[in-house]
């Protein structure tokens, strides 16, 4: 496994993450893997060398954390993991059950250390940015609980590189606990981060934390397009990627995936995390896995060095896109 400092931190973590919203309940999404199914993928992982795991409260309604921190506690060594959580979306019906609100914020930090079952956690993120609130009154929530001593690092979420250039400042500016890391929508077939949040990031130190990064599939070669229900049980109730993936140009982009996977003897996957992991500025992509080989062929992704002609190659069929993936996908209840 391959290491790198997460931003400007000394916090030091895996080049990939492992995304954890596969494992939980699977009356919250069919695909999701229950406990006993999901302890290979952890297991899997730290044999690998991954020690950066992300999940979110709103991943099966909290039973994501519970998994992650029982299979954590289980097989790993605490001191060696680096657990990230998230904040922002409802966790059920009232008011108060979701958003960035200095109530919500402290009171999910502290259901989310419970279920986890951990005294901190390592990386806290709100999951989405909240019009509704205050950015001074999430910034000063936040810098809190690092205070408390509940969080050691601060991390955002796909939001507006000008909203998360105001957050950076409003924090420097009153001394709290800045952001640290920038979870963003950002793969081959969509890479309009590459306009702003990304050099914004490489300015300000800011480690990039990429989610989707084979497009739900797409860039797998598992789904023949968004619309494709019958490829996998993901697909037959993934909504989102149809409204995450729709441009012309995408059918282009994944055939050059293809090509370059055919030219080199490699699965697509390889091809498409490796042109990832080679962007500046990219800690590491977040990867989900329902399929111990897919989990094999993202680490495998980590020795593949793409050719400048081969990089150009996967980037020329590429076409600007609208913004997608700063709303989240619906939530469901279990």
């Amino acid at each position: 496994m391959k290491y790198t400092n997460l931003g400007r931190t000394g916090l030091v973590v895996s080049r990939l993450a492992l995304g954890c919203m596969s494992y939980g309940d699977p009356r919250w999404r069919p695909w999701v893997l229950p406990e006993e199914e999901a302890r290979p993928f952890f297991r899997r992982a730290l044999e690998a060398g991954i020690n950066l795991f992300d999940t979110a409260d709103m991943y099966s309604l909290g039973v994501s954390e519970e998994v992650t921190g029982r299979l954590l506690r289980e097989m790993g060594r605490r001191e060696e993991l680096v657990i990230a959580t998230k904040v922002h979306f409802p966790m059920g019906p009232g008011p108060n059950r979701s958003g960035l609100s200095r109530k919500h914020v402290v009171q999910a930090c502290e259901a989310s250390l419970a279920r986890l079952g951990v005294e901190t956690i390592d990386l806290y993120q709100i999951h989405r940015f909240d019009p509704a609130t205050p950015l001074l009154e999430t910034l000063e929530a936040l810098d809190l609980l690092v205070r408390q001593g509940k969080v050691r690092y601060l991390g955002a979420s796909s939001g507006e590189a000008w909203r998360f250039l105001k957050a950076l400042s409003l924090s420097d500016r009153h001394g709290l606990a800045r952001f640290v890391s920038m979870q963003d929508h950002y793969n081959l077939l969509y890479r309009e981060e590459e306009r702003e949040m990304i050099p914004l990031c490489l300015e300000e130190g800011v480690g990039v934390l990429p989610w989707s990064p084979l497009a739900r599939g797409l860039l797998a070669g598992t789904r023949a397009h968004p619309a494709d229900r019958e490829a996998t049980s993901r697909a037959a109730s993934d909504d989102y990627a149809r409204q995450l993936y729709d441009h012309p140009s995408d059918a282009d982009v994944i055939a050059a995936v293809r090509e370059v996977a055919r030219a080199r003897g490699v699965p697509m996957a390889r091809v498409a995390l490796a042109w990832l992991l080679s962007r500046p500025g990219v800690t590491a992509p977040i990867v989900g896995a329902t399929k111990l080989a897919h989990l094999d062929e993202a680490v495998a992704a980590l020795d593949l060095t793409l050719s400048p002609e081969e990089s150009a190659a996967l980037e020329a069929p590429y076409r600007p896109h609208a913004v997608r993936g700063f709303a989240g996908p619906a939530p469901a209840s279990r």
